[in-house]
């Protein structure tokens, strides 16, 4: 039906219609109608009426010939012919793309992937689970016993490491501060003492005895000092702080600052303000973690864990069915639960634009062909554009459709002969979508493709 329509609507252009007035004529008007006052008619119509160029219909019905028509027939052909050519090079350039900004591909559900060859052979479905990376997520405590006088961060907010989460108030510290400012002034009295002393002996003006009890009274003092300095770095306090302790203002001795180890998001916060803290809890009182990279953990039977090979291609996908990421196998735990049975094989995530969670469930679909890898993209990429099966491609300003040539279909694949290279990008999700846009687009230019 597409296509009878355009070509009915080249036979009203054809014969003097202007598009302006056709539109006009089609708002309120069928098809058949609206080409019928434009002087055309519908290829259902034409065909039943069985009338050749270059003839005329009088009112009894009787055709008459036209002296004049030749030439008109000859130039409709004529420029029925050049508009095919014309066609047929815009198909050739491929010039036809849909115009869309990053922010609204993201906002469409458009996905790119990178083509990369895979075995088509079967493909494995097994339940996974996403987590946080180890190594971005960490539990955050109070390393003293004290009261929470502020806070600085709320769940979900985005922190810099070493921003502050929380202030806390403690009389331990302020009592260790206090120790160590003691000690600083008697390491200080410690050194005048064994500065004069030396003075006295280089004069003959001492005995040696109390040379060496002055020089024993700095070390001692030294010591002292180091031992609180430590128990304070311990919890937290830096160089920088205690260099600041003469200055600080009266009754600060005991503020310290819970800091954000990491960046991230924070995930958890257990308290609120003015709850009291222990140093050491067992319970964090925040949760930061960098859900930017995440964990796919994949539950493998042991049945299937022989056919499985770090580097194997896998796509995750959500309870719908649509594909929220593409890895691969990054490690296979050697260690088999001994409650469910099965083993973990782990697929690293890149999740920048967080559309993964951590505790969300997804199918992860594994290509365990014993074959030859071939290029391949999934199933739903390859869309119908001019009769031609293609794939869309990012574009300068937006994506454009390449014609491909598809092979061998399994597990969800097909096979990509010609037309992708590896490592060229393409759309994996939204082509439907694109095409639809591509479609509307041409059909408002009145040119349909």
């Amino acid at each position: 039906m597409f296509f009878k329509i355009r070509d009915a609507l080249g036979g009203a252009l054809a014969r003097g219609c202007r598009f302006n007035e056709f539109k006009r004529l089609a708002l309120g008007l069928p098809l058949a109608l609206t080409l019928a006052a434009c002087g055309a008619q519908t290829p259902a119509k034409a065909g039943q009426d069985g009338h050749t160029h270059g003839q005329e219909v009088d009112k009894s019905g009787h055709s008459r010939t036209n002296p004049d028509n030749s030439g008109h027939d000859e130039d409709t052909h004529d420029h029925d012919h050049d508009d095919d050519h014309d066609h047929d090079e815009h198909d050739e350039e491929g010039g036809d793309h849909v115009a869309l900004s990053p922010e609204a591909a993201r906002e469409a559900g458009i996905r790119i992937s990178t083509a990369s060859p895979a075995p088509l052979g079967a493909t494995l479905k097994l339940p996974a689970e996403i987590r946080f990376d180890a190594d971005r997520i960490a539990n955050v405590s109070a390393r003293v016993d004290g009261v929470v006088t502020r806070l600085g961060a709320a769940e979900g907010a985005t922190v810099r490491k070493g921003e502050t989460l929380a202030v806390v108030n403690s009389r331990e510290l302020a009592g260790m501060k206090a120790d160590y400012m003691t000690a600083l002034a008697a390491e200080a009295l410690a050194r005048d003492t064994l500065t004069r002393e030396e003075t006295l002996w280089q004069h003959r003006a001492t005995p040696e005895a109390d040379l060496q009890a002055a020089r024993a009274g700095v070390a001692s003092a030294e010591a002292a000092r180091k031992a609180v300095e430590n128990k304070l770095h311990a919890i937290g306090v830096t160089h920088a702080t205690l260099d600041r302790l003469e200055h600080i203002e009266d009754g600060a001795l005991g503020s310290i600052a819970i800091t954000a180890p990491i960046g991230g998001r924070v995930v958890r916060r257990s308290l609120s303000l003015g709850e009291t803290v222990s140093g050491g809890a067992a319970a964090p009182l925040f949760v930061v973690a960098d859900d930017s990279v995440v964990w796919a953990d994949i539950a493998v039977y042991k049945s299937d864990y022989a056919r499985l090979r770090e580097g194997m291609a896998v796509t995750l996908r959500e309870e719908n069915g649509a594909p929220a990421a593409e890895g691969s196998i990054a490690l296979i735990l050697p260690l088999i639960d001994e409650a469910s049975r099965t083993a973990t094989a782990r697929v690293i995530v890149d999740n920048a634009d967080g559309r993964l969670r951590p505790g969300q469930f997804v199918t992860a679909e594994i290509a365990a062909g014993d074959g030859a890898p071939v290029l391949r993209v999934p199933d739903g990429a390859i869309v119908q554009v001019e009769g031609r099966a293609s794939v869309f491609v990012p574009a300068d300003d937006g994506f454009a459709p390449r014609a491909i040539e598809p092979g061998r279909k399994a597990g969800g694949f097909t096979e990509i002969r010609s037309g992708l290279s590896a490592g060229d990008a393409y759309v994996s999700e939204g082509a439907f979508t694109l095409k639809a846009q591509l479609e509307k687009d041409a059909f408002g230019d009145g040119h349909v493709h």
